[in-house]
Protein backbone atom coordinates (compact mmCIF):
# COMPACT_ATOMS: atom_id res chain seq x y z
CA UNK A 1 0.00 0.00 0.00
CA UNK A 2 1.16 3.63 -0.92
CA UNK A 3 1.99 5.84 1.84
CA UNK A 4 -0.51 8.24 2.28
CA UNK A 5 0.63 11.88 0.91
CA UNK A 6 1.92 14.38 3.53
CA UNK A 7 -0.52 16.87 2.36
CA UNK A 8 -3.31 14.61 2.84
CA UNK A 9 -1.61 13.91 7.17
CA UNK A 10 -0.99 17.26 7.40
CA UNK A 11 -5.03 18.17 6.45
CA UNK A 12 -5.89 15.38 8.76
CA UNK A 13 -4.22 16.46 11.58
CA UNK A 14 -5.89 19.87 11.49
CA UNK A 15 -8.73 21.47 13.79
CA UNK A 16 -9.92 18.53 16.13
CA UNK A 17 -8.21 15.14 14.85
CA UNK A 18 -11.47 13.64 13.36
CA UNK A 19 -9.40 11.98 10.84
CA UNK A 20 -11.20 9.27 10.12
CA UNK A 21 -14.38 11.31 8.43
CA UNK A 22 -12.45 13.96 6.75
CA UNK A 23 -10.17 10.95 5.09
CA UNK A 24 -13.24 9.72 4.00
CA UNK A 25 -13.90 13.29 2.90
CA UNK A 26 -10.49 13.42 0.89
CA UNK A 27 -11.24 10.49 -0.63
CA UNK A 28 -14.52 11.72 -2.06
CA UNK A 29 -13.68 15.47 -2.81
CA UNK A 30 -10.58 15.20 -4.53
CA UNK A 31 -10.40 18.99 -4.98
CA UNK A 32 -9.49 19.49 -1.12
CA UNK A 33 -6.37 18.02 -1.58
CA UNK A 34 -5.74 21.37 -3.85
CA UNK A 35 -7.02 23.23 -1.16
CA UNK A 36 -4.10 21.67 1.16
CA UNK A 37 -1.03 21.96 -1.36
CA UNK A 38 -1.34 18.57 -2.36
CA UNK A 39 -2.49 17.97 -6.04
CA UNK A 40 -0.35 16.82 -9.37
CA UNK A 41 -0.20 12.89 -8.48
CA UNK A 42 -1.74 10.30 -5.90
CA UNK A 43 -5.13 10.38 -5.07
CA UNK A 44 -5.50 14.03 -6.93
CA UNK A 45 -5.40 11.45 -10.34
CA UNK A 46 -7.79 8.29 -8.66
CA UNK A 47 -10.20 11.25 -7.66
CA UNK A 48 -10.66 12.76 -11.22
CA UNK A 49 -13.84 10.70 -12.28
CA UNK A 50 -15.93 12.29 -9.08
CA UNK A 51 -14.19 15.72 -9.89
CA UNK A 52 -17.09 18.57 -10.48
CA UNK A 53 -14.37 20.74 -11.99
CA UNK A 54 -15.90 23.53 -9.67
CA UNK A 55 -13.93 22.94 -6.12
CA UNK A 56 -15.64 25.81 -4.73
CA UNK A 57 -19.05 25.09 -5.67
CA UNK A 58 -21.95 25.13 -3.22
CA UNK A 59 -24.88 23.09 -2.53
CA UNK A 60 -28.17 24.51 -3.77
CA UNK A 61 -30.55 25.57 -1.46
CA UNK A 62 -34.07 24.63 -0.63
CA UNK A 63 -36.25 25.92 -3.08
CA UNK A 64 -38.82 28.03 -1.95
CA UNK A 65 -42.47 26.45 -1.03
CA UNK A 66 -45.13 28.23 -3.45
CA UNK A 67 -48.14 28.98 -1.28
CA UNK A 68 -51.10 29.71 -3.11
CA UNK A 69 -53.63 31.97 -2.30
CA UNK A 70 -56.91 30.97 -0.68
CA UNK A 71 -60.05 31.42 -3.23
CA UNK A 72 -62.91 34.28 -2.23
CA UNK A 73 -66.29 32.83 -2.17
CA UNK A 74 -69.73 34.69 -2.13
CA UNK A 75 -73.33 33.53 -2.62
CA UNK A 76 -76.91 35.14 -2.17
CA UNK A 77 -78.61 34.74 0.81
CA UNK A 78 -82.41 35.31 -0.20
CA UNK A 79 -85.74 35.48 2.29
CA UNK A 80 -86.66 37.50 5.19
CA UNK A 81 -82.93 37.33 6.64
CA UNK A 82 -79.94 38.10 4.51
CA UNK A 83 -77.43 36.78 7.36
CA UNK A 84 -78.72 33.31 8.54
CA UNK A 85 -77.19 31.15 5.31
CA UNK A 86 -80.70 30.21 3.98
CA UNK A 87 -81.32 30.60 0.56
CA UNK A 88 -83.15 29.56 -2.83
CA UNK A 89 -80.17 30.32 -4.95
CA UNK A 90 -77.83 27.62 -5.36
CA UNK A 91 -75.05 29.20 -7.33
CA UNK A 92 -71.84 30.19 -5.54
CA UNK A 93 -68.93 32.57 -6.94
CA UNK A 94 -65.71 31.74 -6.61
CA UNK A 95 -62.83 34.04 -7.01
CA UNK A 96 -59.31 32.75 -7.47
CA UNK A 97 -55.79 33.70 -9.11
CA UNK A 98 -55.42 29.85 -10.59
CA UNK A 99 -57.36 26.90 -11.35
CA UNK A 100 -59.40 25.81 -8.19
CA UNK A 101 -61.87 22.61 -6.59
CA UNK A 102 -64.34 21.73 -4.51
CA UNK A 103 -66.11 18.99 -2.38
CA UNK A 104 -69.17 18.46 -0.94
CA UNK A 105 -68.14 15.03 1.32
CA UNK A 106 -65.81 17.03 3.00
CA UNK A 107 -62.87 16.11 0.75
CA UNK A 108 -63.08 12.73 0.09
CA UNK A 109 -64.00 13.55 -4.04
CA UNK A 110 -62.92 17.00 -5.43
CA UNK A 111 -64.24 18.65 -8.24
CA UNK A 112 -62.55 21.01 -10.61
CA UNK A 113 -63.90 24.03 -10.95
CA UNK A 114 -64.91 25.78 -14.35
CA UNK A 115 -65.44 29.75 -14.67
CA UNK A 116 -66.26 31.81 -12.04
CA UNK A 117 -68.83 30.09 -10.08
CA UNK A 118 -70.34 26.36 -9.27
CA UNK A 119 -73.94 24.83 -8.59
CA UNK A 120 -75.18 23.57 -5.02
CA UNK A 121 -78.28 20.96 -5.90
CA UNK A 122 -81.03 19.24 -3.51
CA UNK A 123 -82.80 21.35 -0.77
CA UNK A 124 -81.19 20.51 2.49
CA UNK A 125 -78.04 21.62 4.79
CA UNK A 126 -74.81 21.61 3.00
CA UNK A 127 -70.92 21.58 4.13
CA UNK A 128 -68.81 22.42 1.20
CA UNK A 129 -65.12 22.98 0.52
CA UNK A 130 -63.30 25.03 -1.84
CA UNK A 131 -59.52 25.00 -2.49
CA UNK A 132 -57.08 26.72 -5.32
CA UNK A 133 -55.21 24.22 -7.47
CA UNK A 134 -52.37 25.23 -9.96
CA UNK A 135 -51.47 22.83 -13.13
CA UNK A 136 -48.59 21.48 -10.89
CA UNK A 137 -51.04 19.71 -8.41
CA UNK A 138 -49.93 22.80 -5.62
CA UNK A 139 -53.33 23.52 -3.38
CA UNK A 140 -54.17 26.14 -1.01
CA UNK A 141 -56.29 26.23 2.37
CA UNK A 142 -59.26 24.89 1.86
CA UNK A 143 -61.89 27.59 2.30
CA UNK A 144 -65.02 25.74 4.43
CA UNK A 145 -68.38 27.09 3.91
CA UNK A 146 -72.37 26.00 4.83
CA UNK A 147 -75.49 26.87 4.02
CA UNK A 148 -79.34 25.94 3.56
CA UNK A 149 -80.79 25.51 0.12
CA UNK A 150 -84.49 25.49 -0.25
CA UNK A 151 -86.17 25.86 -3.43
CA UNK A 152 -89.43 24.43 -2.43
CA UNK A 153 -92.47 26.84 -2.74
CA UNK A 154 -94.82 26.50 0.64
CA UNK A 155 -98.14 25.98 0.55
CA UNK A 156 -100.76 28.75 -0.62
CA UNK A 157 -101.79 30.83 2.51
CA UNK A 158 -105.74 30.35 3.49
CA UNK A 159 -108.04 33.60 3.53
CA UNK A 160 -111.31 33.71 5.92
CA UNK A 161 -113.05 36.85 4.62
CA UNK A 162 -115.52 38.39 6.89
CA UNK A 163 -117.59 41.59 7.29
CA UNK A 164 -117.61 44.29 9.94
CA UNK A 165 -119.80 47.28 9.65
CA UNK A 166 -118.15 48.68 6.22
CA UNK A 167 -114.76 47.15 6.36
CA UNK A 168 -114.15 43.79 4.77
CA UNK A 169 -111.63 41.71 7.31
CA UNK A 170 -109.24 39.00 5.81
CA UNK A 171 -107.86 36.50 8.40
CA UNK A 172 -104.58 35.24 6.98
CA UNK A 173 -103.51 31.59 8.31
CA UNK A 174 -101.61 28.56 7.36
CA UNK A 175 -97.91 30.32 7.09
CA UNK A 176 -94.70 28.43 7.95
CA UNK A 177 -92.78 29.10 10.99
CA UNK A 178 -90.46 31.90 10.19
CA UNK A 179 -92.69 32.81 6.95
CA UNK A 180 -94.46 36.15 5.91
CA UNK A 181 -97.53 37.09 4.18
CA UNK A 182 -97.97 39.87 1.46
CA UNK A 183 -100.30 41.27 -0.70
CA UNK A 184 -100.73 42.56 -3.91
CA UNK A 185 -103.58 45.40 -5.03
CA UNK A 186 -102.50 45.67 -9.39
CA UNK A 187 -102.57 42.31 -10.25
CA UNK A 188 -99.33 40.52 -8.46
CA UNK A 189 -97.61 43.80 -10.48
CA UNK A 190 -96.32 44.56 -6.56
CA UNK A 191 -96.54 42.62 -3.77
CA UNK A 192 -96.59 44.35 0.17
CA UNK A 193 -95.70 42.92 2.89
CA UNK A 194 -98.01 42.45 5.22
CA UNK A 195 -98.25 42.59 9.08
CA UNK A 196 -100.59 40.35 11.90
CA UNK A 197 -102.65 38.11 11.24
CA UNK A 198 -105.80 40.62 9.65
CA UNK A 199 -106.14 42.73 6.72
CA UNK A 200 -108.77 44.96 6.77
CA UNK A 201 -110.23 46.58 3.43
CA UNK A 202 -112.34 49.87 3.04
CA UNK A 203 -113.32 51.28 -0.54
CA UNK A 204 -114.53 50.77 -4.00
CA UNK A 205 -111.86 50.92 -6.73
CA UNK A 206 -110.14 47.39 -6.86
CA UNK A 207 -112.15 44.95 -7.21
CA UNK A 208 -109.52 41.66 -6.56
CA UNK A 209 -106.71 41.34 -3.92
CA UNK A 210 -104.16 38.98 -4.34
CA UNK A 211 -102.76 36.98 -1.24
CA UNK A 212 -99.00 34.87 -0.83
CA UNK A 213 -96.73 33.55 1.49
CA UNK A 214 -93.18 33.68 1.56
CA UNK A 215 -90.58 31.54 3.25
CA UNK A 216 -87.61 31.97 5.00
CA UNK A 217 -85.64 31.19 2.40
CA UNK A 218 -87.73 33.81 0.12
CA UNK A 219 -89.48 30.91 -1.96
CA UNK A 220 -93.41 32.58 -2.69
CA UNK A 221 -96.01 30.39 -2.85
CA UNK A 222 -98.90 30.21 -5.11
CA UNK A 223 -101.37 33.07 -4.85
CA UNK A 224 -104.67 33.50 -3.49
CA UNK A 225 -107.38 35.57 -4.86
CA UNK A 226 -109.82 37.66 -2.53
CA UNK A 227 -112.46 38.98 -4.26
CA UNK A 228 -113.39 42.04 -2.82
CA UNK A 229 -116.02 43.67 -5.20
CA UNK A 230 -119.86 42.70 -4.11
CA UNK A 231 -122.24 45.26 -5.53
CA UNK A 232 -124.89 45.47 -2.88
CA UNK A 233 -122.65 44.88 -0.05
CA UNK A 234 -121.95 47.14 2.95
CA UNK A 235 -118.24 46.27 2.36
CA UNK A 236 -117.69 47.30 -1.39
CA UNK A 237 -118.38 51.34 -0.23
CA UNK A 238 -117.51 54.97 -1.48
CA UNK A 239 -116.07 56.95 0.98
CA UNK A 240 -118.18 59.95 2.00
CA UNK A 241 -117.47 63.03 0.53
CA UNK A 242 -118.76 65.36 3.48
CA UNK A 243 -115.48 66.16 6.13
CA UNK A 244 -118.14 65.96 9.30
CA UNK A 245 -119.31 62.38 8.26
CA UNK A 246 -116.77 60.82 7.57
CA UNK A 247 -116.60 56.88 6.71
CA UNK A 248 -115.68 54.88 9.87
CA UNK A 249 -113.30 52.00 9.32
CA UNK A 250 -113.20 49.37 11.70
CA UNK A 251 -110.08 48.24 12.67
CA UNK A 252 -111.35 44.61 13.97
CA UNK A 253 -107.69 44.22 15.72
CA UNK A 254 -106.01 44.42 11.92
CA UNK A 255 -102.50 45.91 12.01
CA UNK A 256 -102.73 46.12 7.73
CA UNK A 257 -105.04 48.44 6.39
CA UNK A 258 -106.05 48.98 2.92
CA UNK A 259 -108.68 52.06 1.85
CA UNK A 260 -109.06 52.58 -1.72
CA UNK A 261 -111.06 54.57 -3.70
CA UNK A 262 -111.41 56.75 -6.78
CA UNK A 263 -111.78 60.72 -6.94
CA UNK A 264 -111.93 63.36 -8.84
CA UNK A 265 -112.50 66.97 -8.88
CA UNK A 266 -115.51 67.52 -6.73
CA UNK A 267 -115.59 64.61 -5.32
CA UNK A 268 -112.99 63.84 -2.06
CA UNK A 269 -112.85 60.83 0.25
CA UNK A 270 -113.07 61.22 3.89
CA UNK A 271 -112.16 58.02 6.23
CA UNK A 272 -112.16 57.86 9.85
CA UNK A 273 -110.57 55.28 12.07
CA UNK A 274 -109.59 54.76 15.93
CA UNK A 275 -106.51 54.09 16.73
CA UNK A 276 -106.74 51.21 20.02
CA UNK A 277 -105.29 51.70 23.43
CA UNK A 278 -101.87 50.58 23.40
CA UNK A 279 -101.28 51.01 19.59
CA UNK A 280 -99.98 53.68 17.53
CA UNK A 281 -99.87 54.15 13.91
CA UNK A 282 -96.93 53.13 12.28
CA UNK A 283 -97.08 54.07 8.70
CA UNK A 284 -99.54 55.80 6.28
CA UNK A 285 -98.20 55.11 2.85
CA UNK A 286 -99.53 55.22 -1.02
CA UNK A 287 -99.38 51.55 -2.79
CA UNK A 288 -101.64 52.07 -5.77
CA UNK A 289 -101.68 55.19 -7.75
CA UNK A 290 -103.62 55.01 -11.54
CA UNK A 291 -104.34 58.45 -13.05
CA UNK A 292 -103.43 60.70 -15.67
CA UNK A 293 -103.08 63.07 -13.13
CA UNK A 294 -99.90 62.61 -11.44
CA UNK A 295 -100.55 64.89 -8.28
CA UNK A 296 -103.90 64.30 -5.70
CA UNK A 297 -103.88 65.87 -2.06
CA UNK A 298 -104.45 64.60 1.33
CA UNK A 299 -104.50 65.64 4.81
CA UNK A 300 -104.71 64.15 8.34
CA UNK A 301 -106.36 64.99 11.26
CA UNK A 302 -106.15 64.22 14.94
CA UNK A 303 -110.40 64.16 15.38
CA UNK A 304 -113.33 62.58 14.84
CA UNK A 305 -113.98 64.60 11.91
CA UNK A 306 -111.94 66.76 9.21
CA UNK A 307 -113.19 70.04 10.38
CA UNK A 308 -109.67 72.00 9.43
CA UNK A 309 -111.00 73.16 6.32
CA UNK A 310 -107.38 74.20 4.58
CA UNK A 311 -105.65 75.52 7.87
CA UNK A 312 -102.65 73.59 7.58
CA UNK A 313 -102.06 74.10 11.20
CA UNK A 314 -104.44 72.12 12.46
CA UNK A 315 -103.83 68.99 10.09
CA UNK A 316 -101.15 66.38 11.28
CA UNK A 317 -99.57 65.94 7.52
CA UNK A 318 -100.27 66.61 4.52
CA UNK A 319 -99.17 67.08 0.95
CA UNK A 320 -99.14 66.17 -2.95
CA UNK A 321 -99.52 62.39 -3.09
CA UNK A 322 -98.94 60.90 -6.73
CA UNK A 323 -96.81 58.02 -8.29
CA UNK A 324 -93.51 59.38 -7.00
CA UNK A 325 -95.03 58.30 -3.50
CA UNK A 326 -95.18 54.97 -3.70
CA UNK A 327 -93.63 53.40 -1.12
CA UNK A 328 -92.82 56.43 0.96
CA UNK A 329 -94.53 56.70 4.55
CA UNK A 330 -95.24 60.16 4.98
CA UNK A 331 -95.51 59.90 8.88
CA UNK A 332 -91.85 59.32 9.41
CA UNK A 333 -91.41 62.87 10.74
CA UNK A 334 -94.34 62.62 12.68
CA UNK A 335 -93.76 62.74 16.71
CA UNK A 336 -94.65 59.51 18.16
CA UNK A 337 -96.88 60.91 20.64
CA UNK A 338 -99.24 61.94 17.82
CA UNK A 339 -99.55 58.95 16.17
CA UNK A 340 -100.98 56.68 19.11
CA UNK A 341 -104.58 55.97 20.93
CA UNK A 342 -107.40 58.07 19.54
CA UNK A 343 -109.72 59.32 16.68
CA UNK A 344 -107.82 60.19 13.07
CA UNK A 345 -109.26 61.38 9.81
CA UNK A 346 -107.94 61.38 6.33
CA UNK A 347 -108.85 63.04 3.31
CA UNK A 348 -108.31 62.26 -0.03
CA UNK A 349 -108.56 64.45 -3.35
CA UNK A 350 -107.98 65.38 -6.63
CA UNK A 351 -108.25 68.96 -7.81
CA UNK A 352 -108.30 67.91 -11.60
CA UNK A 353 -110.64 66.03 -13.49
CA UNK A 354 -109.38 63.13 -14.55
CA UNK A 355 -110.15 59.74 -12.31
CA UNK A 356 -107.77 59.09 -9.97
CA UNK A 357 -107.76 55.20 -8.44
CA UNK A 358 -105.36 55.08 -5.28
CA UNK A 359 -104.74 53.09 -2.93
CA UNK A 360 -103.41 54.03 0.91
CA UNK A 361 -101.80 51.42 3.43
CA UNK A 362 -102.25 52.19 7.15
CA UNK A 363 -99.53 50.35 9.46
CA UNK A 364 -100.74 49.83 13.18
CA UNK A 365 -98.02 48.44 15.80
CA UNK A 366 -97.75 48.37 19.40
CA UNK A 367 -96.71 51.15 21.42
CA UNK A 368 -93.07 50.79 22.49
Amino acid sequence: MNAMPPQVLECLSQNDGSWVNRLLASLVLAGSLAACGGGGSGLGHSGAGVHSGMPNELPSPNPVAVVLAKPVLSFTDTGLSVSDGVTRIGAWQVSSLVGWEYSFDMGVTWTRGEGDFFDVRGDGAKSIWVRARDDLGRTSEIVMVSCVLDTTPPAPVQAEVATQELTRLVRVSGIEPQGSWEYSMDDQRTWWPGTGNRLAVLGNALPVMWLRQVDLAGNPSPFERVNLMEPGSPTWHEASGNPIQPSMLSLQQARTVVLHGSVVRGDADYIRWEIPVGQRLQALRLVHYVSPDPIAFFALQRAPVFDAGIDVNRMLVYGHMGPQDLKRNVLKDVAAGQLTAGPMTLWFQQTGPQATEYAIELVFAPVE
